[in-house]
């Protein structure tokens, strides 16, 4: 622990220090006062660097993230901007280097937008990187179909799931109705002339899981259950934190699901989010998934909020 050394060691630095600053001697008065301030600005980034040690890792972070993008309210221009966040969180991914990214399943609209998209992040601390963008995205600009320039609000919403280990849920076949139908929209060959989309639905909890993307309806099954396996393993940590009353009402809780976390203002260069007072002016640059100032800044944040619950 030789931060934590290095530490005492400033605390008898500082104490020095400050007996000086009293001294009737002008120049050795301001030497000690600049040397308070020195050793004071040490000690604070020492102790933000001990901080990560003193509240234990959640074994979930490391686990690969589902990441679910749908268009909330605003029509077109809300699957627009639900295109854009999945284009900015791929750019995210692709400068991160150790990560892999997967596309799942995906819904198409119109103007180039998407309804819905969801894909997996694979990669050391994947789950715990996403895990804060649950929540819905909210956007203010001027859509490409707005002919008299007014400025518009749109929103998006953002689930992140942890992958599920076949450890962690099981699922008994006869609480699963599977139907199979013919997948619509553009795919390859075969793909839209045979029963190959797959829709699960998980009887005792109402959750529906639909896969028309692969190839076979084999497959769209198996990335079909690995979502449900996700959902109900997600489903089931809320509810155990529930119990243990330890509800997600921090400023980065991923819990609350219909909370605006974030809002996206083009016309003045911002992104803001209201969890933790977060404001930069580089929009254009956070849309190209620069995300590693907003991220460094909620997992603070959420250190923080575990430091004071420990």
């Amino acid at each position: 622990m030789d931060r934590a050394r290095r530490l005492e060691r400033l605390d008898d630095e500082l104490a020095q220090a400050r007996e000086l600053v009293v001294v009737p001697d002008p120049e050795l008065a301001a030497e000690a006062r600049a040397e308070v301030t020195r050793v004071e600005a040490e000690q604070a980034r020492l102790e933000e660097e001990l901080k990560p040690l003193l509240v234990p890792p959640d074994p979930l972070d490391d686990r690969a993230a589902i990441v679910e993008i749908r268009a909330g309210t605003g029509g077109d221009e809300a699957a627009l901007f639900a295109h854009d966040l999945w284009r900015m969180y791929t750019r995210y991914i692709e400068r991160h280097g150790g990560w892999r990214v997967a596309l799942l399943s995906g819904s198409d609209s119109t103007l180039g937008g998407v309804r819905e998209v969801a894909f997996k992040v694979e990669g050391a601390g994947a789950f715990g990187a996403f895990r804060r963008e649950a929540g819905v995205h909210r956007v203010q600009r001027v859509p490409a179909t707005e002919s008299a320039g007014r400025i518009h609000t749109s929103a998006a919403t953002v689930a992140v799931l942890p992958e599920a280990e076949d450890v962690d849920v099981s699922i008994d076949e006869k609480d699963l109705r599977v139907d199979v139908y013919r997948a619509s929209g553009p795919g390859g060959q075969g793909v839209n002339t045979t029963d190959s989309a797959v829709r699960i639905t998980h009887l005792p909890t109402g959750i529906v899981v639909t896969q028309q993307d692969q190839r076979s309806q084999l497959q769209n099954k198996a990335r079909a259950m690995e979502v449900l396996r996700s959902r109900l393993f997600d489903l089931r940590l809320a509810e155990q934190e529930a119990e243990r009353s330890r509800l997600r009402r921090s400023a980065v809780s991923t819990g609350d699901r219909s909370a605006k976390i974030r809002t996206y203002n083009f016309p003045q260069n911002r992104v803001t989010d209201h969890r933790i007072n977060y404001t930069a002016h580089d929009l254009p640059q956070v849309m190209e998934g620069r995300l590693d100032d907003l991220f460094a800044a909620l997992r603070l944040a959420d250190l923080n909020e575990r430091l004071e619950d420990a």
